[in-house]
């Protein structure tokens, strides 16, 4: 039975990216691994697989049910919003960035949500 999802992600400053996605997620529960590798707890998950005719490849979003609420709350934790919100008809989108550089998609979801 399978109890859970694992995501990764890869960064050139993963200390400061694991500071940056524990105010993004707003201090969820987490685990240290050892040596101060923290794990963080992630809100219910779902998985979508999408086509491509490139390589394969594998994204994150993060979703919340008021986009501007929850862009103002982080500006507010002094995590990085970019690019304002775009409405791509599914949901309304921006991007957090992360002290990497890596970013992170954000969106409000207008199609139904298979988690929680």
């Amino acid at each position: 039975m399978i109890t859970g999802a694992h995501a990764i992600l890869y960064s050139t400053d993963a200390a400061a990216d694991r500071e940056a996605l524990g105010a993004v997620l707003g201090g969820p529960r987490s685990v240290d691994a050892g040596g101060g590798w923290l794990i963080l707890a992630l809100p219910p998950a779902e998985v979508a697989v999408h086509p491509t005719d490139g390589p394969p490849q594998h994204e994150l979003y993060l979703m919340c049910d008021d986009v501007e609420a929850t862009v103002a709350e982080l500006a507010d934790r002094g995590v990085a919003v970019e690019g304002g919100v775009s409405d791509e008809g599914w949901g309304l989108l921006t991007t957090i960035r992360l002290p990497s550089g890596a970013t992170l998609g954000l969106y409000q979801p207008r199609h139904e949500v298979a988690a929680g």
